[in-house]
């Protein structure tokens, strides 16, 4: 482009630079700098967890990335229970999921009714994220 830069296009052409970048990427793919080894970050998802979940998982020893994503939850109040609205990666609700396993119970222990049915609610939630942030 001669050597101009995007903010200046921008304002000669009266658009917005994301507007220059989209079309130098879509016009000039060799000239774009995109490095493919690097991936791509996983953005925080924000999911609904239900109360006996949060209760379970505030008992068991996480990690503190886990830790840390329960503890800023936003507690909702539902009826008799309450929610925790949980900010955080897919990885990080998808370790949450797997420290709740053992409220599906075990051989030999008895288990609640409604701890196992909000594990499946959140279960099903964690499961509706899309598929590409399921790496």
């Amino acid at each position: 482009m001669g050597g101009r830069s995007i903010a200046g296009l921008a304002r000669d052409h009266h658009v917005s630079r994301g507007a220059i970048r989209t079309a130098v990427a879509d016009l000039l793919p060799e000239h774009t700098v995109v490095d493919q080894g690097t991936p791509v970050p996983e953005l925080p998802v924000i999911l609904d967890m239900p109360g006996k979940v949060a209760d379970f998982l505030r008992a068991a020893d996480l990690e503190p990335a886990e830790r840390a994503a329960l503890d800023q939850g936003v507690t909702v109040r539902r009826g008799q229970g309450y929610t925790l609205r949980v900010s955080a990666t897919p990885a990080v609700h998808r370790q949450l999921l797997a420290y709740c396993q053992p409220v599906d119970g075990t051989p030999g222990t008895s288990t609640v009714p409604a701890q196992r049915k909000a594990r499946r609610e959140y279960e099903n939630r964690v499961n509706a994220l899309p598929a590409a942030s399921l790496r």
